[in-house]
């Protein structure tokens, strides 16, 4: 649960009740967006579907803005939300492994385990390519951690990075998200399949 200063602390099984109702809606909504299909996220590399690009950045800019709302009207406590350390090094590598590893397999690990849900064989072993790959890592762990751990900025936020406030950050994104949807339906056109326009 999210560090909103209104709610009494929660007994464990209510956080977890509540973790698995938040969890329903969420795969429900990926298969209704069509995440299931390993050709939605190709499709974003290629250019001729962007509905991940769409949905992710809308669901990000939602809880941004969301949480910026909470915070000004003191809902949320922002320096009890948690943030990730930086770690460039290990970014850099496990991104271009992780964004090869998406559009060779057509998954990542939510929509992964989405289209197994409805029975999907290559997911299930895209799922189990990525536990043998976790496995991996944790064994080769003691050899590589100097380049796990390599260039550690800590908890940094891009806002702060920026020198921007969060409200002006988040205005800032808001504008660029707009102009990625646009940019985006121009890629669609351009590049969409023959067999999709033939449908039409």
């Amino acid at each position: 649960m999210g560090p909103l200063t209104i709610t009494a602390e929660f007994p464990e099984w209510l956080n977890l009740l509540i973790g698995f109702l938040i969890g329903i809606g969420f795969g429900f909504a990926l298969e209704q967006a069509g995440f299931s299909s390993s050709r939605k996220l190709a499709g974003m590399f290629y250019g001729y579907d962007t509905t991940v690009l769409k949905v992710f950045f809308t669901a990000a800019i939602v809880a941004l803005t969301g949480s910026q709302l909470l915070s000004y009207f003191g809902l949320l406590d922002p320096k009890l939300v948690y943030v990730n350390p930086y770690y460039v090094t290990a970014t850099l590598i496990g991104g271009v492994i992780m964004g090869a590893g998406f559009v060779m397999g057509g998954f990542c690990p939510g929509t992964g385990l989405c289209a197994l849900s409805i029975g999907k064989i290559d997911a299930l072993f895209f799922l189990f390519g990525g536990m043998a790959g976790a496995f991996i890592f944790a064994e080769t762990y003691p050899m590589i951690e100097a380049i796990a751990m390599g260039s550690y900025k800590g908890p940094v936020k891009i806002n702060d990075w920026l020198g921007l406030s969060p409200g002006i950050f988040s205005l800032a994104l808001i504008i660029a998200a707009v102009a990625m949807f646009w940019v985006a339906e121009k890629a669609e056109k351009k590049y969409q399949r023959p067999e999709i326009i033939s449908e039409l």
